[in-house]
């Protein structure tokens, strides 16, 4: 049956928070558009969400509703779980986990779940012949996982890095140009939206790091391990060290690094101001690959927020629709 013909895509989506409700508002607003990269097209069968009173832009009628996201990989009429709730326990993992073992295939944000149970999770779906697909949970709008698999599946890769936190970039960019302390520009964010209330995930470098276990999970082949990761955050860095650092010609960011052999790295470094990594300002991310033959890459773009985030989430439900799926931290 060739793909226009087949019957659409049955997704359930558990978490419908801001990206979550932008992912059922473009399945549903773009429906007609989406079928020309995928023309099976999608319907959404089923959401979870902790209000189901809130108006989320998009029309909940005939959309099966459930209090336990659980329970929605227990449904038979489900073809994708788009897990959006976050965690790397609790619910999310046990929907995930029984998504895969009956062949549900699974898209996820939560880069937290694949950086502690991603070995596993990977089991589950070989067995399966589920698909497990994470574009969403590094760098947002930045093929990041993508340009590994695929444009650079041919290279040998010798290092990844890159800046993954766009609260941290922000909070290091504006204390540069500013002067400010960090406890003060780590409120402006937060109350710009910027950083969570509890910042403890994104200052002290663990949301980067997960990010960066997945990379370089990928980039050399081998199986997801956070533990092996050495992590320090922002908390430490002053405003004098800003003036120090122009002195000498740095710039200083919180920087990931994995190399083949050694153990991955996430800290506050500084940076030549004429390399290009030192120049991603603000709320961006950057994700830099070393590898032979194509030599050093940058891929440079919006790290998070619903419409880059959603954007990375379609990118995988269409490589379902078209049966474009690798194994979970492998390459072609």
């Amino acid at each position: 049956m060739s793909p226009s013909k087949a019957p659409p895509l049955r997704v359930a989506i558990a978490g419908l928070g801001v990206v979550g409700s932008e992912v059922a508002r473009q399945l549903t607003h773009r429906a007609g558009d989406l079928k020309a990269p995928a023309p099976r097209g999608f319907d959404i069968v089923a959401v979870s969400a902790r209000n189901r009173d809130t108006d989320r832009g998009f029309d909940m009628d005939g959309i099966a509703w459930h209090d336990n996201a659980a329970e929605l990989a227990t449904r038979d009429d489900v073809d994708i779980i788009v897990e959006m709730i976050g965690g790397h326990d609790g619910v999310a993992l046990a929907l995930v986990e029984t998504a895969l073992s009956r062949g549900i295939h699974v898209v996820t944000a939560n880069k937290a779940l694949l950086a502690h149970h991603g070995t596993a999770l990977a089991r589950l779906a070989e067995d399966s012949g589920a698909a497990l697909l994470f574009e969403a949970a590094i760098a947002g709008g930045i093929p990041a996982v993508k340009a590994l698999r695929e444009g650079l599946a041919g290279n040998r890769f010798s290092r990844v890095s890159g800046i993954l936190n766009g609260t941290c970039n922000y909070i290091l960019t504006r204390m540069e140009r500013t002067g400010e302390a960090f406890g003060d520009v780590l409120a402006d964010a937060q109350a710009l939206g910027y950083a969570e209330a509890e910042p403890s995930l994104d200052v002290d470098g663990i949301d980067a790091a997960h990010k960066l276990t997945l990379l370089a999970a990928i980039a050399f082949g081998q199986t997801p391990d956070f533990g092996r990761v050495a992590i320090s955050g922002i908390r430490d860095v002053s405003s004098v060290d800003f003036d120090y650092a122009a002195q000498l010609g740095f710039r200083i960011k919180l920087v990931g690094v994995a190399e083949p052999g050694r153990m991955p790295r996430m800290q506050t470094c500084l940076l030549p101001v004429s390399t290009q990594l030192a120049k991603v300002d603000g709320v961006l991310n950057a994700v830099a690959y070393d590898g032979d033959p194509v030599g050093s890459t940058v891929l440079t773009g919006p790290g998070a927020g619903a419409g880059p985030t959603s954007s990375a989430v379609l990118s995988d439900l269409i490589d379902i629709a078209n049966n474009r799926v690798t194994p979970t931290f492998g390459r072609p």
